[in-house]
């Protein structure tokens, strides 16, 4: 998984962001903390060998970004998270770990207990490449996380925010024409994201297909779709090519691919493809919305969550050329406002919304039951 590189810039000049690592390898605690100091920006505040020094490391040190590993001995990073953030609720924790069917699974259990990422760690028979790929993601995620304001994580329950700082005007909406699909991109945050608007827009998840870009990994995608159907017992899968685009229906693009849509003898099904990174991201936003613009034009329904880079973008405007309906997650409830951000700063939103009212928006309009 990759994301569009960030400026270099990162903290206001004299500002340096809080790290802690919690890693139960001392190499992998030396080869980070370097990693940070070359990249410029961060002050490695403290690190930790298990969960339960993480604990009280973050109480003391207060970190505003922590680096947490999974296997650890004494108490693992699934036991230390909400003790973890419990001690200290205005850290944003990263979850690292292998990539396995096992951790992939624990690491969407820490992002739905307040984890706000996840970063697939190489082995170490990998090639130098995997480490390669591994620093740049690290530093660009720290880097994003670091330029927003450091709040403590917000429930499902918490009442909306006031926004963060003034949006340009929303687009004016287009001709009201029944939505035949919903389109979803989100990247750093994104999980939690998808789950809320998706639980509070059913039941019209019956009557409509979702079509959904999330960044990471291959098996990740694969357990987080399984995850979504669980949650929400509606059919959802990794998309397959050749799959039929269908109401009821939730479509994941797996890791590593392009998700796009073709129509065929009176059917729209999934296209997939191998094709070069776009926004440095594979699978992207873009291509999905891009192509769905071809195929459902006006009757395309989209919104943007949270995210870093400014995948979906170029997708947008597709969109709203050709009538499609654009909604973007507002800033104060955004983890990263990059690519939701991107898209108002486009000109490209029709609605800018806290995440609270991004899913009884989409119901309305997908029952025609908005004002």
């Amino acid at each position: 998984m990759s994301h569009s590189p960030l400026s270099q810039t990162g903290p206001a000049p004299g500002r340096l962001t809080r790290v802690m690592i919690v890693d139960d390898s001392a190499v992998i605690r030396g080869m980070i903390g370097r990693w940070l100091t070359e990249a410029g920006g961060f002050d490695i505040v403290a690190t930790a060998s298990n969960g339960r020094m993480a604990v009280d490391a973050a109480e003391r040190s207060k970190p505003e970004i922590i680096l947490l590993d999974i296997e650890m001995p004494e108490v693992d990073g699934l036991a230390a998270l909400p003790m973890i953030l419990k001690a200290h609720p205005a850290s944003k924790v990263i979850v690292i770990s292998t990539l396995t069917q096992r951790n992939a699974e624990i690491s969407l259990k820490c992002l739905s207990l307040g984890a706000v990422d996840y970063l697939a760690k190489p082995e170490s028979a990998r090639a130098a490449g995997a480490a390669a790929d591994f620093r740049r993601d690290l530093v660009d995620k720290l880097r994003a996380l670091g330029e927003t304001k450091a709040r403590p994580a917000r429930t499902f329950a918490a009442p909306a925010p006031t926004v963060v700082s003034p949006a340009p005007a929303p687009l004016a909406r287009p001709s009201a024409t029944r939505p035949q699909c919903l389109l979803i991109g989100s990247s750093t945050g994104g999980p939690r994201a998808v789950e809320r608007v998706l639980l509070d827009l059913k039941p019209a998840l019956a009557t409509i297909p979702v079509l959904i870009v999330q960044h990471m990994p291959a098996m990740f995608t694969a357990v987080f779709a399984e995850h979504l159907q669980t949650l929400l017992s509606v059919p959802a899968r990794e998309g397959r090519d050749g799959d039929v685009v269908a109401p009821g229906t939730i479509l994941v693009a797996p890791g590593g691919r392009h998700m796009g849509v073709v129509s065929s003898g009176g059917k729209t099904t999934i296209r997939l493809n191998d094709g070069p990174p776009e926004n440095f991201c594979r699978p992207a936003v873009d291509v999905l919305f891009r192509e769905a613009a071809a195929i459902y034009g006006a009757s395309a329904l989209a919104v943007v969550l949270t995210g870093m880079g400014s995948d979906g973008t170029q997708g947008a405007r597709f969109l709203t050329k050709a009538g499609a309906t654009v909604i973007a997650q507002d800033e104060a409830t955004s983890i990263v406002w990059g690519m939701p951000g991107s898209i108002v700063k486009a000109g490209l939103a029709h609605d800018i919304l806290p995440l609270e009212s991004i899913g009884r928006s989409l119901k309305g309009l997908i029952t025609g039951a908005s004002k």
